[in-house]
């Protein structure tokens, strides 16, 4: 009777393992990250000079250090998170002539985009991104973009950009709600592009313990220095 007794209580704990263990998972143990970065005007300053010239991205500093990235969301073994990558090895530049950008492009080293999680970091660069192939992700603006509207007392401003992203080697045009800081000497930019993954080429993983959604955002936050 013992015996019968400690079978039926395994088989107990063994079903309310696999019940209670994704909930609990989810309460107690996974947790979404924190938001891409957005530009932020703590300790703004006046602008300094034009905006007018040939910019390069800089590494920024404070709140608005230059970085990029996705925002995607997954179920990691029963629990739903939201998954930020992010890199600040990010290179670019940009032509502003008349309050008009008139030619600019951000380069992203995407195989030092990296999480909380190695493993998820060595599934991105390797099946899903390929970086040893696709080594980096490009956005290049496709029209002349009215900066008029920038504010010179450290205040933002939100400028709509058409451009080209460029993602595992597959180029597709979008367009992104872009914030706009014109601080001190700096011009900070920021904006999320929505993006269908598999527009990209780009294969969402679902390897049972966790499965990717479909769509999410390509993220940036970028710092410019007057070249």
């Amino acid at each position: 009777m013992k015996k019968i007794w400690w079978i039926g209580g395994a088989v107990v704990l063994i079903v309310l393992g696999l019940l209670v263990g994704p909930w609990a998972y989810g309460k107690f143990v996974a947790e979404d990250d924190a938001p891409a970065a957005v530009v932020s005007t703590q300790g703004a300053e006046a602008a300094s000079g034009s905006i007018d010239g040939t910019w390069t991205v800089a590494a920024g500093q404070g709140d608005n250090q230059t970085s990029a990235g996705y925002t995607v969301h997954e179920v990691l073994n029963g629990a739903s998170v939201t998954v930020v990558g992010t890199t600040g090895d990010v290179s670019g530049n940009a032509t502003i002539a008349g309050e008009k950008l008139t030619a600019g492009e951000i380069t992203v080293q995407v195989a030092t985009i990296a999480t909380d999680s190695g493993r998820r970091d060595s599934q991105f660069t390797g099946n899903v991104m390929e970086t040893s192939t696709y080594p980096t992700a490009t956005f290049t603006i496709n029209s002349p973009v009215d900066l008029s509207s920038v504010p010179t007392d450290g205040t933002t401003a939100t400028v709509t950009v058409l451009g080209t992203l460029t993602l595992k080697g597959v180029s597709k045009p979008v367009s992104v709600d872009m914030t706009v800081l014109h601080s001190g000497d700096a011009l900070i930019a920021s904006g999320s592009i929505p993006v269908t993954w598999t527009d990209f080429g780009v294969e969402p993983p679902s390897l049972g313990f966790v499965t990717v959604d479909g769509s999410g955002s390509v993220d940036f936050l970028v710092s410019l220095a007057v070249s």
